[in-house]
């Protein structure tokens, strides 16, 4: 169990970097939010997901 909530956390932190790194050049590229809207989406909600899977995990690990 302690594997699964490192690699849940692993997941976690990478999604938060691309996150952090992507939405900014979506949003300054010309015509870069029309096009990578979706994928934008689609990260937020991996990450909101990976949130709430490392919280629930982090109460069973402990």
């Amino acid at each position: 169990m302690t594997f699964i909530f490192q690699l849940a956390v692993f997941a976690f932190i990478a999604v938060s970097f691309l996150l952090v790194v992507g939405v900014p050049v979506a949003f300054a590229a010309p015509e870069g939010w029309t096009t990578n809207k979706g994928l934008v989406f689609q990260g937020i909600s991996l990450w909101a997901v990976l949130l709430f899977s490392v919280g629930l995990l982090s109460a069973l690990v402990a």
